[in-house]
């Protein structure tokens, strides 16, 4: 990905979805192809989504929320996992120092507590530094599971006393419950399932999928997206215009 502006899709920016999810699929199987190592995937992909954050803001995209750690993903072999940890930390080391150019906000979704006090310590100094940017904020899925994270959800609604609940509470007291749901989720890689990624808040998301690897995503892909995603009719339950 560049860092253009000159995106070619036509509608203007009042058709951009306002919040796209992402599940960055295909890392290892791009690894594979080339005969390399699942690390190297893993790197190729931290590199896309440094450049799809930076992109997703040149368009106005106001939320980005990546899935870049599942709960499942402990079950990964222990030498992939402890790369993906350090990928983590030059990204957060990273972001810490170009945080002035950028301007991007950085949120962190998820139960930080089996992470090392050195990579909770980054995490808590990125999103407390960036907090003063608001052109658009990234969301980091972090050791994230959307069921876990409808359980702790309850889990804190009760602790609250359980109040009169509704929908919109009961959003309030998910992750992201400050921001609002996704409008587009795209999955890259090939794969058509949701992965247990943000259950509550796609409820009315667009979903698109691609055989394109994550690693591979570039901007045309993502306008690609963007382009299907503002040639559908988003009716939330309604039977849309002109429609009996």
């Amino acid at each position: 990905m560049s860092d253009r502006t000159d995106n070619g899709l036509a509608g203007g920016a009042s058709q951009l979805p306002r919040h796209i999810a992402v599940i960055m699929d295909g890392n290892g199987r791009w690894a594979k192809k080339r005969g390399l190592p699942r690390t190297a995937g893993h790197t190729a992909g931290a590199d896309s989504f440094r450049r799809a954050a930076r992109y997703c803001r040149k368009l106005g995209v106001e939320y980005l929320t990546v899935y870049a750690f599942s709960t499942e993903n402990w079950k990964r072999p222990a030498e992939e996992v402890a790369g993906i940890m350090k990928l983590l930390e030059q990204y957060l080391r990273q972001a810490l120092r170009d945080m002035e150019k950028e301007k991007i906000r950085i949120c962190i979704f998820g139960d930080l507590a089996p992470f090392s006090p050195e990579l909770r310590q980054m995490c808590a100094e990125c999103m407390e530094r960036s907090k003063i940017y608001s052109g658009c904020q990234v969301n980091i899925c972090l050791n994230y599971g959307g069921r876990d994270e409808i359980v702790r959800a309850a889990e804190r609604w009760a602790a609250d006393g359980c109040p009169a609940l509704s929908e919109d509470v009961f959003s309030g007291y998910m992750w992201g419950g400050h921001i609002p749901d996704p409008d587009l989720l795209i999955r890259p890689g090939g794969e058509m399932r949701i992965s247990n990624f943000l259950l509550w808040e796609l409820a009315y998301a667009e979903l698109y999928f691609s055989d394109v690897l994550w690693p591979d995503f570039d901007e045309k892909e993502f306008d690609k997206a963007i382009a299907a995603y503002r040639g559908r009719e988003r009716r939330f339950g309604d039977v849309g215009e002109g429609k009996a």
